[in-house]
């Protein structure tokens, strides 16, 4: 489903420059759901941003589909982590996730019958007439996700699109993206700084370093198998072990370092 080979990315010129990226190589197969978790300030951003192609990157490409990435493809869908600033505030909820397909030129009543069909699946069925600031922060972040869902994208990004909600929401929105990808058996890359969250949602966790960023290791998370619970499933050894990982390949940095054990990180990420 994508393919990104040798990203890297250089902020400023001459003697003000900051490199955010390093050389980031990784695949992502169609129907997974991949999170990417690093330190903060390692580019995390940056590198959605590149693949999607919202910016060129410095070096390197990403390809979806076979293609190469030089703008936003028309099957992709990008999901901020600042809602309140995507949605249009001027525009119902029914409006704002109509927007792309009346952008496409999509008749009126299809588009009515998906908007409504896309909103039902998020859990917002009796709210299309209300405004993006009559809503709580976790109903206009579902009114984002059932915007991007709309069109039914191949390749869903995501920027920490949890983060600036409360404990509780977080949760159910988590919930929500795993029965979302089983409706619509979308592929989700998705950055986040919450390691649990990271373990929880995926298929594979790729963790970075601090910039100029690279990929660490890969953690496999499947073993957790595909139904999964915020209660149980984070009670399980295998959770926690995961967690482990993912805490001490993030807390020391480089494979050629030790955990606070003396176990070589080598071990932990293979």
């Amino acid at each position: 489903m994508l393919d990104v080979t040798g990203i890297s990315h250089t902020y400023g010129s001459g003697a003000k420059t900051h490199t955010a990226l390093g050389n980031i190589t990784f695949t992502v197969e169609k129907g997974e759901i991949v999170c990417i978790v690093g330190p903060s300030g390692c580019g995390k951003s940056t590198l959605l941003r590149a693949i999607s192609g919202l910016m060129p990157p410095s070096a390197g490409e990403s390809r979806f589909m076979g293609n190469p990435i030089k703008e936003v493809p028309e099957d992709l869908a990008f999901v901020f982590q600042e809602y309140s600033k995507s949605l249009f505030p001027w525009l119902s909820v029914k409006g704002n996730v109509a927007f792309p397909l009346k952008a496409r030129g999509m008749a009126r009543r299809e588009r009515r019958r998906v908007v409504e069909e896309a909103l039902s699946s998020v859990g917002l069925g009796e709210a299309g007439e209300k405004y993006p600031w009559q809503l709580s922060g976790g109903m206009q972040q579902r009114v984002a996700i059932a915007r991007a869902l709309v069109c039914q994208p191949a390749l869903l990004l995501m920027d920490e699109p949890f983060a600036s909600v409360d404990a509780q929401t977080r949760a159910e929105l988590e919930d929500l993206l795993l029965s979302v990808r089983r409706e619509y058996n979308t592929t989700v890359l998705l950055v986040t700084h919450d390691i649990d969250e990271s373990v929880y949602l995926s298929d594979r966790v790729l963790v970075l370093c601090k910039a100029p960023s690279t990929i660490v290791a890969t953690i496999d998370v499947t073993p957790l198998g595909p139904d999964r619970d915020q209660i149980t499933t984070k009670e399980t050894d295998e959770f926690v072990h995961l967690r482990g990982e993912v805490a001490r390949l993030l807390r020391y940095g480089h494979l050629d370092e030790v955990d606070g054990h003396g176990v070589p990180v080598e071990a932990i990420a293979e």
